[in-house]
């Protein structure tokens, strides 16, 4: 049977998105199919303009509609405390709980050398900054980094990073709560409350 271009085009592309299979990206291009044309337009819309719509916060690097970003030109939150994530969605996961009161920094990844990320390929360099820059009055970072051995890495490479800046900032890394392998992302607030105050000195 000859798939028409235009359904075979769209199963290609479902097909590289993360964690879509062939049956899968099939599955939705047909379910597609049946969708009224209004909707498409919608969702064709949405897509259209994801990257338009949005901007990264040169602050904490988050995903936004205003540089700097909504938390951290937030005079409520309290400035001297960072937290360091992985990626936006970690972000989204912690506010969520609404118990974190502090700002944020997103790596967009971790140090990975099987799949060729080091420190340069994410926003290390610029947390460290963020860090030497005295006027900016951060006290403390939490190192929020996945429980897995790439996220460990991080961590550990950050603290190096800032010890041998011979900073007087605290490093703590969360604790309790999120078990060795898991991702924030998928943790229950309860999970991720727990962690951040179970937070030790790394």
């Amino acid at each position: 049977m000859i798939i028409p271009k235009a359904i075979q085009n769209l199963i290609e592309s479902f097909e590289r998105l993360p964690g879509v299979g062939p049956k899968t990206a099939q599955r939705l291009t047909f379910y597609l199919l049946h969708v009224p044309q209004g909707e498409l337009d919608k969702f064709a819309n949405s897509l259209q303009n994801l990257k338009k719509d949005t901007i990264l916060c040169s602050n904490c690097f988050m995903i936004g509609e205003t540089d700097p970003c909504s938390i951290c030109s937030d005079s409520n939150r309290d400035h001297s405390t960072v937290c360091v994530v992985e990626q936006p969605l970690d972000v989204l996961a912690l506010e969520k709980g609404g118990k974190y009161k502090g700002i944020y920094h997103v790596l967009h990844g971790k140090i990975d050398p099987l799949n060729s990320i080091g420190p340069d390929e994410i926003y290390i360099s610029q947390l460290l900054l963020r860090i030497k820059n005295h006027d900016l009055g951060i006290k403390e970072l939490i190192l929020a980094t996945n429980p897995t051995m790439e996220g460990e890495g991080t961590a550990m490479y950050i603290t190096k990073q800032l010890k041998s800046q011979s900073s007087n900032v605290k490093i703590t890394r969360i604790g309790r709560g999120l078990p060795i392998g898991a991702d924030l992302e998928y943790a229950d607030e309860v999970t991720l409350q727990r962690a951040i105050e179970g937070r030790s000195e790394y």
